[in-house]
C-alpha cells in the first residue's frame, strides 16, 4: 500500500532531510524505522527537503510499504522505532498515484524570531534571538508586497539547480505572539533558502527597496539569510 505520513521533527541534530553517507538525516532515520516495521519499503518521497537545522510541524512523506501493521497502527509502530526528535503524527493509506512532492499544491512555512531583550535557553535552537530594534509596521508592509506571482531569484543562492524562479505566494504575514515575532508564508513552492533570505532582507531593508527585488534582481542586492533554526515547515496542502 502507499502510505501518506505526516512528520513532525526538531531539525537541530539533523544534517537536513536528504540521506547522506555517515551523516544523521531525517530521511535516513525514517527509512531505518520503516525498514524495521515493514518487510519492503520503496518510493520514499517528501514534500519539503528541509535544510540542516530546519524544523517541521507537518512535513509529508509518501512511501510504498508492504508486510507490516495495518494503516491504523502504522504511526504507533513506526514511532516505536524512531528517535525522540522525530514523530509520525498521522498515517493514512493514499491513492497509488499520490506523491508527496508532485501532488502538493502549496506549502506553508513559519519563521520565529525571539524578541525578548534576554536570550532564552528554551528558544536557542527553535527561534532566532534578535533583540535589536524592529519596525513591525514596516515588516507588515514588506510582507504584503510578496503576495502574488514574482521572480524570487534575489532570495536564493546564486549557485542553484533551479531553472525557474517565479513563485506564486498566496499569503505572507507577520504576527506578534507573546515574546515571539513570527513570519508565515504560503506559496505553490519555494526556492532554496527563500524564506530565510526574505526574513533577513525584511529586517534589513525598507519595503521600497524590497519591491524592485521581486522582479528577478541579483542575489547580492537582497539582505542576509536568517539562521536555519528559526524556520519551520508548517504544513503541506494537497
Amino acid at each position: 500500500m502507499r502510505l501518506k505520513l505526516t512528520l513532525e521533527y526538531d531539525g537541530t541534530e539533523f544534517h537536513g532531510w536528504a540521506a547522506q553517507p555517515r551523516l544523521r538525516t531525517v530521511e535516513g532515520v525514517l527509512h531505518g524505522a520503516l525498514g524495521s516495521v515493514f518487510r519492503t519499503v520503496d518510493s520514499l518521497a517528501v514534500a519539503g527537503r528541509t535544510d540542516a537545522g530546519v524544523h517541521a510541524l507537518g512535513n509529508v512523506v509518501s512511501v510504498d510499504a508492504e508486510g507490516g501493521p495495518p494503516v491504523e497502527r502504522a504511526a504507533e509502530a513506526i514511532n516505536a522505532s524512531l528517535p525522540d526528535d522525530v514523530s509520525v503524527i498521522a498515517a493514512a493509506e493514499s491513492a497509488s498515484d499520490f506523491h508527496a512532492r508532485h501532488s502538493a499544491r502549496a506549502r506553508s512555512y513559519r519563521y520565529r524570531i525571539w524578541r525578548r531583550p534576554e536570550p532564552s535557553p528554551f528558544e536557542a535552537r527553535r527561534a532566532w534571538w534578535y533583540p535589536r530594534r524592529v519596525d513591525e509596521e514596516r515588516l507588515s508592509a514588506a510582507a504584503a508586497l510578496l503576495v502574488g506571482e514574482h521572480d524570487f531569484r534575489a532570495f536564493t543562492p546564486t549557485e542553484t539547480q533551479h531553472d525557474v524562479f517565479v513563485r506564486n505566494v498566496s499569503g505572507a504575514e507577520w504576527h506578534r505572539r507573546g515574546e515571539a515575532l513570527e513570519f508565515e508564508i504560503t506559496a505553490d513552492s519555494f526556492l532554496r533558502h527563500m524564506v530565510r533570505t526574505l526574513v533577513g532582507t525584511m529586517l534589513e531593508l525598507p519595503p521600497e527597496r524590497i519591491e524592485p527585488l521581486l522582479d528577478g534582481r541579483m542575489r547580492a542586492e537582497a539582505g542576509s539569510t536568517a539562521p536555519a533554526w528559526g524556520l519551520y515547515l508548517e504544513r503541506v496542502d494537497y
